[in-house]
């Protein structure tokens, strides 16, 4: 159980709309929290999903928690139920679920292998929940083990939960949030990293969970995006995992999502073809192309008469695109349906014959919301409600003829008369710009878009003077973008989410950056998560520009916290060299070792660095410091004291091979797995001695970034230079 902190939203105790009362909190992520709570009504245990307080008033977000409330009509015990979704009176917006209680596969992966029985188990029970959710076309699209619990701790009833980046199976389909990529990369299908999406997506991801908890073992897919991409295009290693459970998974998580299994259906199928023959390789292609008739459904609620929609929509006054016609609805309709009604009488009506001409009926949609867009460099797309299918005709064919994809469901609602053909007029007007987005609830919308067409823009500007057309209120923020990008525009961004020392621009130009002009960026961040997250602003600031992060290295909480102490001073041309000290100290220019390996180090002193005090430490991947000079056994670290009379260029050994440490009793260094990643070695010249008094050898992150603190209050010291460089310890 998570603990909770002064800072989150509800504490234990607290009664949420005079109904929930939270009992803990169940976890924290990006954009929401997760509560236990007990309804005070019926004493039912439920899971409260509440949105953060920035994000509560955002249209994406909202129409997002919306979808996935809309997941409550899946029905399937393997599917987390959704109740309703709420806000409190001082406007936190919330989600209520089942409380599922059991342990995470992600507690499961923790503790160790499980057996392939149950792993098979957890596989049948998944699928069939898969099965539910992909029969209403909803995708997953970040199945991980900390989205899959054991009720009670029984594989057999296992719940696949947290559908809050669910999305449509349309080609290239995105969150409704943006183009940001969607899943965790350890489990995440190759064709996610270029989002694209669909069933087949989730049944890679749970073939790769299954993998790491069938290993005990969190599946490890790279250090950084460029070998995530290359390792995603190699099938997963499962040396090693029993028949059938091995070609089930190599099937599943096939890189080319063409060579998987289609369906969780298909998966269904080789699990019982595993139960009752020895081999699941048996399957054939017409089997694998069977098609199988669709479960019934729950009945539909009671139909609502949906509003009319008037038949021709509203005429832009931007003009038609060329080689196009304006479609004309519903005139050959009516006529043929008063014809067909005079000719055959009344009953015909009451024998349903006529149920094709008359005004269908749709179930109620409350909120009743629409999104469309268009994002630099992709396809527009449209995902919500609309009132009649001449709306839905006229949308897709809007989208489709620039590639775009479609999620459109027909609702009534407390919408406008004119609210379709307000929409389509202003999807029609927008579409040859950049960018733009639509949102809009009930009769309330709000269009935004930029463009750097100028013609186009003062065509739009001109359109929209008097306000949105007839059936819907809102606003429109509609810019001219640059040509130039300047510069001052994108450091903010990367002040902003520069969490491990600064984030800098690379040769940046001074006139700004032009429509093909790549954007570099260059600095360290504390984890993979916060590198997507920069992929993700600069993505939207860019306006199509090509982002280069090559430059960005990525270190962890440890380092960070002492970047974030480390004083300001510029890099010099002393160096750093690394050596293996088990291969008679040959060189060793990548800066990588593996377990067994023994890093030695020496600090290179061009021949104009003759004076001054040099401090060397490391900062260890596990938390430790370790200071190389001085120590309490080696104090000496005036330069003068050790150059010992050389005058030219030097090396100073501060790390040492095994044996030379036995000899002169210097450090060493010898990898093991206990804690792999990035290291840092820190070389300060200063003019003065840098501390007041010796540090111990050895001492803790926290402790070392105290005394930074502190000796950036000495003004009796300026250190000249720092310099530094990552050391890397790997597996075998």
């Amino acid at each position: 159980m998570t603990e909770s902190r002064a800072g989150d939203l509800f504490q234990p105790g607290d009664l949420v709309n005079n109904t929930y009362r939270i009992e803990a909190i169940l976890g924290r992520g990006g954009t929401s929290d997760v509560y236990r709570a007990r309804s005070e009504i019926s004493g039912r245990l439920a899971a409260l999903k509440v949105l953060k307080a920035e994000f509560s008033s955002n249209d994406d977000y909202l129409v997002l928690l919306t979808r996935e409330e809309e997941i409550r009509d899946i029905r399937h015990d393997a599917v987390v139920r959704y109740s309703e979704n709420n806000r409190t009176a001082d406007g936190h917006v919330y989600l209520v679920m089942d409380y599922v209680d059991g342990p995470g596969l992600d507690q499961k992966l923790r503790q160790g292998p499980m057996s392939a029985a149950d792993i098979l188990t957890v596989c049948k029970r998944v699928c069939e929940g898969l099965e539910a959710a992909h029969a209403r076309k909803i995708v997953h699209r970040d199945l991980s083990p900390d989205n899959i619990i054991l009720r009670d701790g029984d594989p057999a009833q296992a719940v696949i939960i947290d559908f809050g980046i669910a999305k449509d199976t349309n080609p290239g389909a995105e969150t409704i949030v943006g183009g940001e990529f969607a899943g965790k990369y350890a489990y995440a299908a190759p064709e996610q990293l270029s989002g694209k999406t669909d069933q087949r997506t989730d049944i890679y991801s749970l073939g790769a969970l299954l993998l790491a908890n069938f290993r005990g073992q969190k599946a490890d897919a790279g250090r950084n995006l460029l070998e995530v991409v290359e390792n995603k295009k190699q099938p997963l290693d499962t040396s090693g995992v029993p028949e059938p459970l091995k070609a089930i998974i190599d099937k599943m998580t096939a890189p080319n999502p063409d060579e998987r299994y289609q369906t969780a259906s298909d998966v269904l199928r080789a699990l019982a073809s595993a139960r009752s023959g020895p081999s699941v390789e048996a399957e054939s292609e017409d089997d694998a192309t069977i098609i199988v008739p669709k479960s019934q459904s729950a009945p539909a609620p009671e139909p609502v008469k949906a509003p009319s929609e008037p038949a021709p929509r509203h005429t832009s006054s931007k003009p038609a695109k060329a080689g196009q016609s304006k479609k004309s609805h519903g005139g050959l309709v009516a006529v043929v349906g008063v014809l067909a009604v005079a000719g055959i009488g009344a009953g015909g009506y009451f024998g349903g014959a006529f149920d094709g001409f008359l005004a269908p009926s749709y179930p109620v949609a409350a909120p009743y919301t629409l999104v469309a867009d268009k994002r630099a460099d992709l396809p527009p797309r449209v995902v919500g409600f609309v009132p009649s299918e001449d709306v839905r005709d006229a949308l897709t064919s809007d989208m489709t003829a620039e590639g775009g994809g479609v999620d459109l469901t027909l609702a009534s609602g407390d919408i406008s008369e004119n609210w379709g053909s307000a929409v389509t007029e202003i999807v029609d007007s927008v579409m040859e710009m950049d960018e733009w987005r639509l949102v809009v609830n009930g009769n309330e919308a709000r269009l935004t878009g930029q463009t750097n067409n100028e013609t186009l823009h003062g065509a739009l500007e001109q359109l929209y003077s008097a306000g949105l057309p007839a059936g819907l209120e809102g606003s429109v923020e509609l810019e001219l973008e640059p040509l130039f990008l300047p510069a001052a525009d994108i450091r903010p961004v990367l002040n902003g989410l520069a969490d491990c020392g600064p984030l800098e621009l690379v040769d940046a130009p001074a006139t700004g950056y032009g429509p093909e002009t790549a954007i570099r960026v260059s600095g360290t961040l504390a984890s993979q998560d916060s590198m997507i997250g920069l992929q993700t602003a600069l993505n939207a600031l860019a306006g199509g520009r090509p982002i280069d992060l090559g430059q960005v290295n990525l270190l962890n909480p440890t380092l960070c916290l002492i970047e974030n102490f480390l004083p300001s001073a510029p890099s010099s041309d002393i160096s750093i060299a690394f050596f293996n000290g088990e291969e008679n100290n040959s060189p060793n220019p990548s800066g990588d070792f593996v377990v067994g390996q023994n890093p030695v180090i020496d600090v290179d002193l061009p021949g104009d660095v003759q004076d001054g005090y040099l401090s060397v430490s490391v900062l260890d991947v596990s938390g430790n410091v370790f200071h190389l000079i001085p120590n309490v056994t080696r104090q000496e670290n005036s330069i003068s004291a050790l150059r010992n009379g050389e005058t030219g260029p030097m090396s100073v050994r501060v790390a040492y091979s095994i044996p030379e440490s036995r000899e002169n009793g210097g450090i060493a260094f010898q990898v093991d797995d206990s804690a792999l990643g990035k290291s840092k070695v820190i070389v300060l010249h200063t003019d003065n001695q840098l501390f007041d008094t010796l540090r111990p050898t050895t001492e803790s992150a926290a402790g070392y970034a105290e005394a930074l603190r502190e000796q950036d209050r000495n003004v009796d010291t300026q250190i000249l230079s720092l310099d530094s460089r990552i050391l890397t310890t790997l597996e075998q």
